[in-house]
């Protein structure tokens, strides 16, 4: 099954990105996309996938979470993302097969 929503939150300073994202697994029934990633001068990055209501909620729980320690850049909902965007989202690292 597709992907129904995928949520982005944008904050400046790794700190705030991370109280973010712990408000936002906390708050709602969505996964994590691959690793928070830093974009540089200070940006920081990471996605959440779920369904469209709980992908909107953490992403205000997030937002508001992030806000209290630090400063968002941004924080966007995009419903039903076409197939194409998964070219664009950070992926887990390949991980070494075990001996």
């Amino acid at each position: 099954m597709a992907k129904q929503a995928i949520g982005l939150l944008e904050t400046r300073g790794l700190a705030c990105l991370v109280v973010g994202v712990d408000a936002m697994l906390k708050s709602a029934n969505v996964e994590l996309v691959g690793p928070m990633k830093q974009v540089g001068s200070g940006l920081c990055n990471a996605a959440v996938s779920g369904d469209v209501a709980a992908v909107k909620a953490a992403i205000d729980a997030g937002a508001a979470a992030a806000g209290a320690a630090g400063e968002v850049v941004s924080a966007h909902v995009i419903a039903r993302p076409d197939e194409a965007i998964d070219g664009v989202l950070p992926k887990e690292p390949a991980r070494a097969p075990r001996k």
